[in-house]
């Protein structure tokens, strides 16, 4: 008689089942613009610590300085990048970290870095013009830029969105309200210039998406 071995189903296959290969995690590398301007403020904050102030001076921050010199135009967009202590940074990056992510998702790296630029642009040219004795930098414009610009990712044609209302009366009321009755060294106009700037971005790219799905 032969060995071999019967259940109800047939043969008693008692080897082992093929394990499923387990997945790996992975650290993606998932906003790159978000990512790269983080690292690039952390590189500033050390080079400053290391330079004592120096290269903050030369390159990551702005002030009235002579247009024929090239640094002052490095400094109209390399202001943003700079943070005068430890504290200063993490307030903004921490931000940044958290709603940039969401932007570049949804609006794609190249038009997010683009709306980095135009800030570090425009608020940088106000300093220049408007406060020829106040030497500017840090990354709190973008972050009011992006505050703003999150604010209009739920915008549909011919509706506001209340949270946008929320977010305007809270945020620039308050620096409204700081610039004229405090004074506590915060570079109010620049945080609101920032939110005007993303204020406005998020209204023309959601306006314009919306308006290609009509019928």
């Amino acid at each position: 008689m032969s060995d071999y071995n019967y259940d109800i189903m047939g043969v008693n296959n008692t080897s082992p089942k093929p394990q499923k290969p387990k997945k790996k995690v992975q650290i993606v590398f998932n906003s790159p613009v978000v990512l790269s301007f983080s690292g690039l403020c952390l590189l500033s904050l050390f080079l400053g610590w290391f330079t004592h102030g120096v290269t903050n001076n030369l390159i990551f921050s702005v002030y009235r300085s002579s247009l024929l010199s090239p640094l002052t135009y490095v400094r109209f967009f390399g202001h943003v990048l700079g943070h005068a202590n430890f504290e200063h940074f993490i307030g903004n990056i921490t931000l940044i970290l958290v709603i940039g992510p969401m932007l570049e998702e949804k609006y794609g790296s190249k038009r997010l870095l683009q709306v980095v630029a135009i800030t570090a642009f425009i608020t940088g040219l106000c300093n220049f013009v408007f406060f020829p004795h106040v030497q500017l930098l840090g990354a709190s414009g973008v972050v009011f830029a992006f505050i703003l610009l999150a604010s209009f990712t739920s915008f549909k044609q011919g509706q506001i969105p209340m949270t946008f209302i929320l977010v305007a009366v809270v945020y620039l009321g308050q620096q409204v309200y700081q610039g004229i009755f405090v004074n506590d060294n915060v570079a109010n106009l620049t945080h609101i210039i920032g939110g005007l700037i993303g204020a406005y971005i998020g209204y023309t790219l959601n306006k314009k998406s919306s308006s290609s799905y009509d019928i």
